[in-house]
């Protein structure tokens, strides 16, 4: 686009006030048809005009000539002529992306700043002068602006993006080469003993992990009793002129088949559209994805937001950029493939009225819209029945640290804020987060609303997802114990026992769950090692516990099952203790992970089965 580095656009002081749609009619900037299209789209989805218009023409140079001349200012491409080094230095770069502007070139005593938005500039030219002295608005298509900006400030964001927790309770601080001269030495031991006393080292082992698996199971069962009861409803106490602006982050990466789904799926939210913001949070080089939502026809109260490239490419470092250019008192987080009740933003908000300061943040149940696709997907839909449904709820109650879902997440953004986010590192910083609130002295709690997502539901892709989560609770465990003393004084004795069963018992069960399935064949009268080492009494006393912990999983799995949408029989409740077991090679890989590749993020696919 041949543009001058400063020259007005043709006919100077802007038009008398005709409206923009018919300022571009008239001028030959559009034609009637695509006005039309982007009228009516503008009509149903929000929006601005131009941004309408401009994904329906196809000499997109002439738009921007065009809107330049209606607003009197004149046209200029950042990337052809860069801003001048160290003038956005003096603001806020999140805040210029938010609002499209871009502090560009002295000129004299004054400063030009670019806008994409025009008809804004003069709500934030006080803040403007006060920073640099008289300014100077020009336009600049907003594409140009963000790309400016990311060229700019993006190593300076990125750091950021990954830096915002401190270094004491992320998991950045995480050196494998540091730990495996121990694991190396660990493992020689361990052999050692294997060779040289196997029925002791066996013994010792099968004892250890039977007290952990009585502990997790006892945690369980008393967390599902707890959070038997539902929740009582909360009355509609705010009206709706009082809503607050709810700022949705929806965190994509190589995404690009789901992209319509998505935007299919949020639309059916019912929460007043000036009082909701969708941030579509999209790495900057992932070309696919951000093509298939510039051509998704995207509400107005949806925006992508491009991520610079940095160190690690996690979900939590994508929502940590996002987290500055988000308008609301309250932030939400969606995954790709979710479809939220309708209601749901309204309930929350109601919730958030309605509860306590220290309340900060919201979880929503997940529930799947694909549960009977196969064995598979009937068995994550009765454990997720379980977790969301009975345990989550039982942790709140019991006042213990709730390890949050990655999705139908709510905060206040102030808490959110002051907690510094997400920790980019960490492969789940769902959990890591909710720790992180306990340890302030704010709540969680479980809201009844549902989203339904996709059940990973293939045993490969199963183990990779269940690998990081597992991978991100051992990294979540090791950051927050590198202070026992510290973690003691913040949770107090009952929570922090919790945090141990919840964190460190879950991981142990997973990898050492052979040991004690070598155990059953004892109930049916085999000789087993431990038998010539054990007292009888403890042989029955540990038979009677693995037993016992079976039928509470399927007694919680079967109670669970019946509150879910999805209902089935119970037939299929004694798969799931062959389903389990698909977790002991996922905690395998999660612990080689930790040695090898800490901060590697296993990405799901999804938009398979919906």
């Amino acid at each position: 686009m041949a543009r001058g580095s400063a020259r007005k656009a043709e006919g100077g002081a802007r038009p008398a006030r005709r409206a923009l749609s018919r300022f571009l009619l008239e001028e030959g900037i559009v034609s009637s048809d695509v006005l039309i299209a982007a009228l009516a789209l503008r009509h149903r989805m929000g929006g601005r005009l131009e941004a309408r218009i401009a994904g329906r023409t196809n000499d997109r140079d002439r738009l921007a000539r065009g809107l330049a001349r209606y607003h009197g200012l004149s046209l200029l491409d950042p990337l052809r002529d860069p801003p001048l080094p160290g003038l956005v230095d003096m603001v806020d770069p999140a805040f210029c992306l938010r609002e499209a502007l871009l502090p560009w070139r002295r000129l004299g005593a004054a400063t030009m700043v670019l806008t994409a938005r025009p008809e804004e500039f003069e709500n934030h030219r006080p803040m403007l002068e006060r920073t640099y002295g008289p300014v100077i608005a020009a336009y600049a298509e907003p594409e140009a602006i963000e790309a400016a900006l990311l060229a700019l400030c993006g190593q300076e964001l990125a750091r950021r993006a990954e830096g915002r927790v401190s270094p004491s309770l992320s998991c950045r601080q995480w050196s494998p080469a540091r730990y495996r001269p121990l694991f190396l030495l660990t493992g020689i031991a361990l052999l050692i003993a294997c060779v040289t006393w196997p029925t002791v080292l066996l013994t010792a082992v099968t004892l250890a992990v039977t007290f952990m698996l009585a502990a997790v199971v006892g945690l369980k069962a008393l967390a599902a009793a707890a959070g038997f009861h539902n929740e009582l409803p909360t009355s509609a106490a705010l009206p709706p002129s009082q809503f607050p602006i709810v700022s949705i982050l929806v965190a994509l990466h190589r995404e690009a088949d789901i992209a319509p789904r998505l935007v299919a799926r949020l639309s059916r939210l019912e929460y007043p559209r000036d009082r909701l913001e969708v941030l579509l949070v999209v790495e900057e080089h992932d070309r696919l994805t951000r093509e298939a939502l510039a051509a998704a026809d995207l509400p107005g109260w949806m925006r992508v937001v491009a991520v610079p490239h940095g160190t690690v490419k996690t979900k939590p470092r994508a929502l940590n950029h996002a987290l500055d250019q988000c308008r609301g008192s309250i932030v939400g987080v969606y995954d790709a493939e979710d479809a939220p009740d309708p209601d749901q933003i309204t309930r929350v908000v109601q919730r958030f009225h309605a509860s306590p300061a220290e309340t900060v943040c919201l979880q929503g149940r997940l529930d799947f819209y694909n549960p009977k696709t196969n064995g598979i997907a009937r068995c994550f839909t009765m454990e997720y029945a379980s977790w969301f449904r009975l345990i989550l709820p039982g942790y709140d109650r019991l006042r213990l640290a709730v390890p949050l879902g990655g999705t139908t997440l709510f905060f206040r953004r102030e808490a959110l804020a002051a907690l510094g986010g997400w920790d980019a590192w960490n492969v789940t910083e769902d959990a890591d987060l909710g720790l992180r609130l306990a340890r302030r002295g704010w709540r969680t709690e479980v809201i009844d609303t549902v989203t339904e997502e996709e059940a990973c539901c293939r045993a490969l892709p199963w183990v990779r997802q269940r690998s990081r989560w597992i991978k991100g609770y051992m990294m979540t465990w090791g950051a927050h114990m590198r202070d026992p003393q510290q973690l003691w004084q913040d949770l107090g004795p009952w929570r922090f026992i919790g945090v141990q069963i919840q964190f460190l018992g879950s991981a142990t069960q997973n990898l050492f769950a052979p040991v004690l399935w070598s155990l059953w064949p004892i109930a049916f009268g085999y000789w087993h090692p431990i038998v010539d080492v054990l007292p009888h009494p403890w042989i029955l006393a540990m038979t009677a516990l693995f037993v016992s912990t079976q039928a509470i999983d399927l007694t919680i799995a079967a109670i669970a099952l019946r509150r879910s949408r999805h209902p089935f029989s119970p037939i299929w409740l004694p798969v799931l203790m062959f389903y389990h077991m698909m977790a002991v090679p996922a905690a395998w890989k999660a612990l080689w992970e930790v040695m090898t590749r800490p901060f590697y993020w296993d990405k799901t696919t999804h938009g398979l089965f919906g």
